[in-house]
């Protein structure tokens, strides 16, 4: 497997994100499942909790979707906070561990196998949208996302997400002390490709925006931004995850949670 930077399309981009998350949900399931909770709703490798953070407001009686849910934690978390949240996801391997899950806590979450850039609901038929390190990274055409986002919530509805701190995609991707010396420029928006060196194929792929970037997304599909959170490494969290560790995350963010309301 080779790494490179290079321009890379929303079709390309899917073909490579499916397959990939299909391939390494076991994996991720295995070794972070503990971690998240199988009725659980942690924003990001910092461990800041949805209990703790607030930002999605009461849920009671609340229309939720979670997009990118993998195997449905949070929604989970929201269901049990009295919400009705439907999860979906690009891997079908991930949904098949929501169904494991759901039938072992016995908290079901309807969840649904589609992409982010073309949502399978009817306008206007959510409360709330939500994405904890879910499908946006992963998409080339965001605005698309954005917009269907904005197109099935109501009204003051709220979006929020959370993405690898867009400063983070300056520095190496290591968890050590190689990971606190800037590499490349913070304006470089051109994808992290990963390409299998036996098929030339490329099997994953990371998009890059900036915050101002993010800004201007959703102000342009009709968002005003209530929130940005930048959660702070606890003191005694000792866990590595890829390139989040204490080594880092004690002198900068890894992890950005943007609340947007849509006016």
């Amino acid at each position: 497997m080779r790494a490179e930077r290079r321009a890379v399309d929303e079709a390309e981009s899917r073909r490579a994100n499916g397959p990939d998350w299909d391939r390494y949900a076991d994996d991720y399931q295995a070794t972070h499942g503990e971690f998240l909770g199988d009725v659980g709703f942690v924003w990001g490798p910092e461990g800041l909790t949805e209990a703790e953070a607030g930002v999605l407001g009461d849920l009671e009686g609340r229309d939720v979707l979670e997009v990118g849910s993998g195997a449905g934690q949070c929604s989970r978390w929201v269901r049990a906070a009295g919400g009705r949240s439907f999860g979906l996801d690009l891997s079908h391997r991930q949904l098949q561990h929501s169904r494991r899950i759901d039938a072992a806590t016995d908290v079901a979450v309807p969840s649904v196998l589609a992409t982010a850039t073309a949502l399978p609901f009817r306008d206007d038929s959510f409360d709330v949208v939500f994405s904890s390190f879910g499908a946006l990274q992963f998409v080339a055409d965001i605005d698309e996302a954005v917009g269907e986002t904005a197109r099935v919530l109501r009204p003051g509805g709220r979006f929020a997400f959370s993405i690898t701190h867009p400063t983070r995609w300056m520095f190496p991707d290591d968890p050590g002390e190689a990971g606190l010396v800037a590499s490349q420029s913070y304006w470089d928006r051109t994808p992290y490709v990963e390409v299998d060196d036996a098929s030339g194929e490329v099997s994953y792929v990371e998009h890059h925006r900036t915050l101002g970037d993010w800004v201007a997304l959703l102000a342009g599909a009709g968002f005003a931004l209530a929130r940005l959170l930048e959660p702070e490494w606890p003191e005694h969290h000792e866990r590595v995850w890829g390139g989040w560790s204490g080594v880092r995350g004690r002198l900068t963010p890894g992890t950005a949670i943007l609340v947007a309301d849509l006016r």
